[in-house]
């Protein structure tokens, strides 16, 4: 049996989920990815150095910034009331480069996956645009999602 995809109607036409019989409970989602880059771009951000700025503190911010904007860069997503999100960053020096780690929070009918997934996104962008002229060869991957837990489909943990 394959699963029934909720974004589609019975004609398989996309459309919002209603999530009106839904309790309201609180709900979390934790998500990371990792932006990798040369070593001295790594010591670059470390060290404060960066001509654009501070790094982490601007993708801490943008990522903030997109969660909470979500449901307007993704179609389907639901607006929510976040009630908290936090971004951390953890330093890897093989390889080189930094961890992004974002937990979101609601208390809400719909969970905040693509939240914790859009800040971790924004936040990989954020870095890579202010570090693009020491580094135009960074990368991004194993954006995904780590841990949720709330409503009906239960807890998840990667």
């Amino acid at each position: 049996m394959t699963a029934r995809l909720s974004h589609l109607n019975e004609r398989g036409e996309a459309r919002m989920v209603d999530v009106s019989d839904k309790d309201i409970t609180t709900r979390t989602a934790r998500a990371e990815g990792f932006v990798a880059m040369a070593p001295e771009t790594l010591e670059l951000i470390l060290s404060g150095e960066v001509p654009k700025g501070d790094v982490l503190a601007t993708a801490r911010i943008a990522a903030i910034m997109g969660a909470k904007r979500t449901h307007e860069l993704i179609p389907l997503c639901h607006a929510l009331p976040l009630t908290e999100v936090t971004v951390e960053f953890e330093p890897s020096r093989d390889p080189p480069g930094l961890a992004v780690i974002a937990t979101a929070k609601v208390d809400a009918k719909t969970g905040v996956e693509m939240e914790a997934l859009a800040a971790v996104s924004i936040a990989c962008l954020t870095i890579y645009d202010m570090c693009k002229a020491a580094d135009r060869a960074m990368s991004f991957s194993n954006i995904r999602l780590t841990e949720k837990t709330g409503g009906r489909s239960g807890a998840f943990h990667r």
